[in-house]
This record gives C-alpha cells, structure tokens and sequence, in this order.
C-alpha cells in the first residue's frame, strides 16, 4: 500500500492515525501482542501470535473495505498501538471501534481518546458512519474512560458475556452518534 493516509486534526495534538501497512509488521508488534499485561482484554491473547498470524492480520484488513486499521503514531513517527473503525455496516451506517495501546510507557498519557477522537472525525467524515459502537470489558477502565472522555455514552451492559481471567465479564457497550449540527 504506497499511499498511506494520514489522520490529523487540530485538536488533537500529541499522535496522528496513519493506515497500517505490512510495513508496520515486525518482532516489537509481535511482542505487543504476546505481552499479557497489553492483551488481557485483546481477543489475540487466547493463541500465540507471530510475524506470520500479524502480516496475515494486516494483509486481512487491507484487502477489505469494511475493516480500517490504522496505526497509532506519536509525532516522532513511533508506532505505539492501532486502532481500527471495522465491522462497517453500510446498509445502517454502523461500525465498531476497537484499539490498543502496545507500547507501555505511553500508556496513561490520554494517546487512546486522542486516537478515538480521530477516527471518530474519520469515521463520520469520510465513511460517513451514523454510528459509532465500541466494547469494553468491565475491568478496562482506561479503555472506558478513554471512550467516555470521546463522547461515548454507555448503552447497554452484556452480563457475564465474556470469560476474564477464568470467570465471566461483563462487557460495556458504549455508542457515539454522529450528530451534525
């Protein structure tokens, strides 16, 4: 994928989106996504990821329109993490947000709802999505207030829906409308 795009706005000042390219594949990704403490609430952390299953990963999403991954990127260029709007559903205009945050030192530094408040701008302007969705394991509290902190409101609670940990979770779904003034 030579033409890469390039997520910034004026609000926000700290990262920028950029579309993930097989590029963005390498041993410090991998690490991520083997490391517990970053995938205790990623669905990767059930099997042991390789450089293989990530460039499969990218591969996947940069063949299909309705799934856009995108790269979390300081302004020096770091790669800290991805975030994704996928799951798009064109006939209601509906889509997910999901992310994470791979590099541990940037964590705690407001880099998610920065990221969220980005592609949310993505997704409302350029894929012209209604809707917003992103789901939160109870536990994560830094993903909920990430999400809260971007405009997400709380729109059901799924009781015990997934296992954490050996026991069940609930899982928070949160919703951010596109409301056009």
């Amino acid at each position: 994928m030579n033409n890469l795009t390039k997520i910034t706005s004026n609000e926000v000042k700290d990262i920028f989106l950029q579309s993930i390219s097989l590029d963005d594949a390498n041993e410090n990704y991998v690490a991520w996504l083997n490391d517990p403490l970053v995938n205790q609430y990623l669905e990767t952390r059930f099997s042991k990821q390789d450089l293989n299953s990530v460039k499969s990963y990218i591969s996947a999403n940069l063949n299909n329109p309705l799934e856009q991954l995108f790269t979390i990127r300081t302004n020096n260029n770091k790669h800290i993490g991805n975030i994704k709007v996928g799951s798009i559903n064109k006939a209601h205009n509906i889509a997910q947000v999901s992310l994470f945050i791979g590099e541990k030192e940037s964590w705690g530094k407001g880099y998610a709802n920065q990221a969220i408040k980005l592609i949310n701008q993505y997704a409302f302007e350029t894929l012209l999505i209604r809707k917003l969705v992103a789901w939160v394991y109870t536990d994560n509290i830094g993903s909920f207030k990430a999400f809260q902190k971007a405009g997400y409101s709380i729109e059901c609670v799924l009781k015990n829906h997934y296992i954490l940990n050996g026991k069940p979770s609930d899982l928070i779904q949160l919703s951010l409308f596109n409301i056009k003034p």
